[in-house]
């Protein structure tokens, strides 16, 4: 009988092997975990994409297993797909937007005339900017021909738009991915009802000249896009037209936008996610230079709570511009920079300024973070070198700087071991202080000795300890194999014999389509990492309000 209860133990069961009856399937790593609901896999990859792919699951493979359940899903609610793409999308929950419209791209393609309509609705709103536009373009060309619906819905981009905004994106986003506005006003006819809109579709299309005389907007400004192209027109000139029309750096032909005047210009009015994109630029040229009045400029506006708010800045965009401006390096290209202590330690403050105004739950909360190999591989949003390891640092550090009660521990072969199969896993608790930043922390975790990944250890070690703990947040990709029991089986354990009703939240910082944690336990939460309203999520989950 004891041989036959270690074989079948409903209580404990190892990781590398299902729960009996519970529906487990295998994950890339050989464990067992619970596959995500195809809605579940579908917010996952709309939030993170699949672009850089995962330690055990290669970009190709993680791309084609997403874009299978996208597709099934249209089949089944192709309406709700859209609905969930444009949703994503809009509330700029995810760092990229290509795989909204990746999705809608698809929804033109195997969807039904329902979900043709909701997609045509959706594209204006989805697609926000000409590069939005020429990237759906891109996508949907692969998949299939210019029939009616595509061409009308492109079209009523065209239509949709003030005419001012239209003829800024048009100019400030001329042509990408193989596409221009040439191209797809070749392809879609619009035809517009005001003979403005008419003579914009005419001069872009290269049959007509700007109306002679016409100095009101748009035509006023588009004059200006035509002058700033003459490569003998003097720099104060050229600063004044910037200045004057608020033309975009986009617009500049690219041999002046080696001049600081210029730059300086193009400064004053700068778009908070241009200014993050072109933080390296600016400094290199020297507009942003140690103790320099643009440089106080510059941090001003990276430390702007509601400036964040408005331009939809991500977490991760954030993230990004920090480890790229602090590396001094670009990732793609030769470019080198020498950066600014100020525009760094600006930027790592704007970080935390993304996710809006978390507040304390004042519960006791145990943060367990997957420090193994797997979460130094793969990428979060298609960042290259922002690793789910990096992410989850930053979570932690988020819930440091706003949890009273807490502890913070990894998982690692450490402090409190247990052994298993001959490999070591154990817990050790991470020094992590909100006084540190971001690249100390990661610094610290990747240091660490790391074995096999228990995700059960944190109740396992918390009931041994005696520890009251409100709510259990593990931070992981998911791609974890190790251990005697199942983190489901210990988090039932612990509430038994703690007598607390404690809760589990899983962040899943990998677009994979599992989870550690049992789906069918009000207790607990599954949800994607790094979209700004996650904290807050986390925070109304444990307090019960949600």
């Amino acid at each position: 009988m004891l041989k036959l209860n270690k074989l079948f133990n409903l209580k404990k069961t190892p990781q590398w092997e299902a729960i009996p009856g519970s529906g487990q399937v295998m994950n890339d790593a050989g464990g067992y975990a619970w596959a995500l609901d195809a809605w579940g896999q579908l917010d996952r990859f709309l939030v993170l994409g699949s672009e850089g792919g995962t330690y055990y699951a290669t970009e190709k493979a993680l791309t084609v297993e997403q874009a299978t359940n996208v597709v099934a899903l249209l089949q089944a609610d192709g309406p709700r797909v859209v609905e969930c793409a444009r949703e994503i999308s809009e509330a700029g929950r995810a760092y990229q937007n290509d795989p909204a419209l990746f999705a809608l791209a698809l929804a033109f393609s195997v969807g039904n005339e329902a979900t043709r309509a909701a997609a045509s609705a959706a594209l204006p709103k989805v697609a926000r900017t000409g590069t939005h536009l020429f990237t759906f373009l891109k996508y949907v060309d692969g998949m299939r021909g210019w029939g009616r619906g595509l061409r009308r819905a492109v079209a009523g981009w065209y239509t949709a738009l003030p005419l001012e905004t239209l003829a800024y994106q048009v100019t400030k986003y001329g042509q990408r991915d193989g596409w221009s506005h040439r191209d797809a006003l070749r392809l879609a006819h619009p035809k517009a009802t005001d003979s403005g809109r008419n003579a914009l579709f005419a001069w872009l299309a290269g049959k007509a000249a700007l109306p002679e005389g016409a100095e009101t907007a748009p035509w006023a400004y588009l004059r200006a896009v035509q002058r700033v192209a003459d490569p003998a027109l003097p720099a104060s000139e050229l600063c004044e037209l910037i200045r004057t029309h608020r033309l975009p750096r986009e617009i500049i032909p690219t041999e002046r936008l080696q001049e600081a005047a210029v730059w300086e210009a193009l400064l004053e009015e700068m778009p908070m996610t241009a200014l993050i994109r072109n933080l390296a630029t600016l400094t290199r040229v020297g507009v942003i230079a140690p103790l320099s009045d643009w440089t106080k400029t510059v941090c001003a506006r990276l430390g702007n709570r509601e400036w964040l708010r408005k331009a939809r800045v991500h977490p991760v965009q954030a993230l990004a511009a920090l480890k790229t401006y602090a590396s001094g390096r670009g990732v793609r290209g030769q470019n080198t920079w020498g950066p600014v202590q100020q525009v760094v330690d600006a930027l790592d403050d704007a970080f935390y300024l993304t996710f809006d105004n978390v507040e304390p739950t004042g519960k006791r909360i145990l943060l367990a973070v997957d420090v193994s190999g797997s979460m130094g591989g793969g990428c979060i949003g298609g960042v290259p070198g922002l690793t789910p390891r990096e992410g989850a640092a930053a979570l932690a550090l988020v819930t440091a700087a706003v949890e009273e009660h807490h502890t913070i521990v990894g998982f690692t072969n450490g402090k409190y071991p247990s052994q298993w199969q001959g490999y070591g896993s154990g817990l050790t608790p991470l020094d992590i202080s909100p006084r540190q930043r971001l690249d100390e922390v990661v610094r610290y975790t990747a240091g660490l000795t790391f074995g096999g990944t228990d995700c059960a250890l944190p109740m396992v070690w918390a009931l041994e300890q005696r520890i009251p703990i409100d709510a259990f947040v593990v931070l992981t990709d998911s791609e974890t194999w190790a251990g005697n029991a199942h983190p489901a089986q210990a988090l039932v354990e612990y509430r038994r014999k703690m007598g607390i009703p404690a809760k589990l939240i899983v962040v899943g910082m990998t677009s994979n389509g599992f989870t550690i944690g049992d789906l069918t336990d009000r207790g607990t939460l599954n949800v994607v990492g790094f979209s700004p309203d996650v904290p807050n999520v986390m925070n109304d989950f444990i307090r019960g309000t949600v």
